[in-house]
């Protein structure tokens, strides 16, 4: 979580028509960023391959042969090189102002412009069609959320890419001087960052064309819309910014807080948070129930200590009985089930997040991808916080990367290890009461999720049918809990969030 992104905004002058020319521009600029540099990514302008504005030149045969050929040529001769520049894209019978990304000799995502200028100068919906989605792309741990130029003058688009998991805005552009435009710029920039809360990357074109006059001014804001780098008015060349992948450096957050409870999700998280922020930064909770073992009281404390972390115990018996007389009448004659389950659970989220608020610690979730996937979390409870270190990580996967974790040195109880998981939510609860054993849950799990596998052909691969239509039921019936939770690390082949977009409500049956 300590590393950086280096990006290199490379303030070019190109020519408009001369895609040979500048795409041998963008590839000499390229090589020089990563090898003099240490860039991990450079931004060109926008519409950079053809210039801008091409105008009618993109209604030519001859030109749309030239652009896609240019396209083959920058992903042939910077396969080691990581790019974002402005192209029109041909597709079908339409053209869009698109930004590709090139990484290893691919492109590996395409932004369409979705807000087209037609006033002043611009006739840009004279060529182009809109394009709809936001375009989030991965970029050495990074989420980055692609834009182009007036994107960013209207909020929705950074909303979006915000929405969808943005962790960091690149914005591409060719703009043209007129009076206090740079100061407009940063404006428009501020607001947006402000609004959803991450930094960008704004990169400009230089040099004339026709009547216009592109200043370049290129620069880069963090979270709070400071401007931390400016590069020169018109000005040709390449200048560097670096942002930290650091979610709560980036958030302005002083440290982090949360529940430990004896089990190996939350000793896990401990363990990753303590490593990333260092031990001063972390503070875990015990928030003891009628049903919390002794041995949960100790393992808890017991890594704690071995982390050196801030540690309280906090019970939570007296507010649990007080909910449960308040709620007496109304519960009269009524078997106990899982809400009361639930209230332990909400109790100790109102204690949590009143720490969070008081101190400015962000809270953390310990939640695993097992459980999110079939709603094995209590809503408004421990799935409250706003970030989920192990989020995207199988219930198997928990305990592969806690042994890891203790091999490099002893931090997790091993009992909190090798114990049966339970919740600890009623007398001699176990997971397996409600579960499959993980054993069994997770690799169905990843068939569904990662694979999109039938129950067919899950149950081909030697499970128990009723066992996978049990088990899809539920992930079904639980996307309305996973729409509301914190985000989290992606570290598998589909994790739940940008690439999950299952519906909440539908007719569909397995």
């Amino acid at each position: 979580m300590g590393e950086t992104l280096k990006i290199a905004l490379a303030q070019l002058d190109l020519l408009v028509g001369d895609v040979r020319g500048n795409a041998a521009k963008v590839i000499a600029s390229a090589r020089q960023a990563r090898s003099e540099l240490g860039a991990d990514l450079v931004l060109y302008p926008e519409l950079a391959l053809s210039g801008y504005p091409p105008e009618d030149l993109l209604f030519h045969r001859g030109f749309r042969r030239q652009i896609e050929a240019g396209l083959r040529q920058l992903c042939a001769e910077l396969p080691d090189a990581r790019i974002l520049l402005g192209f029109p894209e041909y597709a079908g019978g339409a053209i869009y102002n698109s930004a590709a990304l090139i990484a290893a000799g691919e492109i590996a995502a395409i932004h369409r412009k979705a807000e087209l200028p037609n006033y002043k100068v611009f006739d840009e919906k004279r060529y182009f069609r809109a394009g709809q989605q936001p375009t989030l792309a991965e970029c050495s741990g990074f989420r980055t959320g692609l834009l182009v130029c007036e994107d960013i003058w209207e909020p929705h688009s950074a909303q979006l890419a915000r929405a969808e998991g943005a962790q960091l805005l690149l914005v591409i552009n060719a703009s043209p001087y007129e009076i206090h435009k740079q100061r407009e710029r940063e404006e428009t920039a501020r607001a947006r960052v402000r609004e959803v809360g991450l930094p960008l990357a704004y990169v400009n074109l230089v040099g004339g064309q026709d009547e216009l006059v592109f200043d370049g001014n290129s620069f880069a804001m963090d979270a709070q819309g400071q401007v931390v780098m400016r590069a020169p008015p018109f000005e040709e060349g390449t200048w560097v910014v670096e942002f930290t992948r650091d979610y709560v450096d980036k958030h302005g957050f002083p440290g982090v807080v949360m529940g430990l409870s004896g089990g190996v999700d939350s000793a896990l998280t401990l363990a990753v948070a303590v490593d990333a922020l260092g031990s001063d930064r972390v503070q875990a909770v015990m928030m003891p129930s009628r049903y919390t073992s002794s041995m949960s009281l100790e393992d808890a404390r017991q890594q704690a200590q071995l982390l050196g972390v801030k540690y309280s115990v906090l019970p939570i018996e007296e507010m649990f009985a007080a909910t449960l007389a308040t709620l007496k009448e109304e519960f009269a004659g009524l078997t106990a089930d899982a809400t009361e389950e639930n209230i332990q659970s909400r109790c100790r989220m109102v204690l949590l997040m009143a720490l969070s608020n008081k101190t400015g610690r962000m809270l953390l979730t310990t939640g695993n991808k097992s459980e999110m996937a079939v709603g094995y979390a209590t809503l408004y409870g421990d799935m409250a916080g706003g970030f989920a270190p192990i989020k995207d990580c199988s219930k198997m996967l928990v305990y592969r990367l806690a042994n890891y974790r203790n091999s490099l040195g002893r931090v997790i109880p091993p009992r909190v290890i090798e114990r049966e998981p339970t919740a600890e939510l009623r007398a001699g609860q176990k997971d397996s009461d409600s579960l499959p054993p993980y054993e069994i849950l997770d690799p169905i799990l990843e068939a569904f999720i990662e694979e999109d596998l039938s129950v067919d052909e899950i149950e081909a691969r030697g499970f128990d049918r009723a066992t996978v239509a049990r088990v899809l039921d539920l992930v079904k019936r639980n996307e309305y809990k996973r729409r509301q939770a914190p985000p989290g690390v992606r570290v598998s082949r589909r994790a739940f969030g940008r690439d999950w977009r299952y519906p909440i409500t539908s007719g569909y049956r397995r």
